[in-house]
């Protein structure tokens, strides 16, 4: 016949034990320097990350924005579009003209004088096919 655990003597506990049962855990050292190790890793990716988001931006002393562009002729496209930029300095910038696949039909780069800080241009670019948008590429200062 089987019996129980109680009335063999066990005690009803828990299995592994009471807190009490184990030694205290060892102090652990050095947990402040690794915390501020891998602080200061975070801190070099974070400013090295935003080094190359700010690089790959470009020269920002330009601003360029399209303001319209008409596609309705089959061998060319008219863009208008303005820039900011410092009056003392020439500015160079590239048109784009894409077809409905976003392929390229038409460039051509444009020189804007120094003398105006802002400047509104309307450009026609030949296309090679029907341009369905026109952009403005780039704008850097020369």
């Amino acid at each position: 016949m089987a019996t129980s655990e109680a009335e063999q003597g066990r005690q009803n506990g828990p299995v592994l034990g009471t807190p009490g049962d184990f030694p205290d855990r060892p102090e652990r050292r050095g947990r402040f320097v690794v915390h501020v190790v891998i602080a200061i890793l975070c801190a070099v990716c974070a400013g090295g990350w935003g080094y190359v988001m700010w690089a790959s931006k470009g020269n920002t002393e330009v601003i360029d924005q399209v303001i319209a562009f008409d596609a309705s002729r089959g061998d060319s496209i008219q863009i208008t579009f303005e820039v900011v930029k410092p009056s003392d300095r020439a500015a160079l910038c590239r048109l784009r003209a894409m077809d409905v696949a976003h392929v390229e039909v038409g460039s051509r780069e444009v020189t804007i004088p120094a003398g105006e800080g802002y400047v509104r241009l309307t450009e026609r670019l030949e296309t090679s096919a029907q341009a369905t948008s026109g952009a403005v590429h780039y704008c850097y200062l020369v």
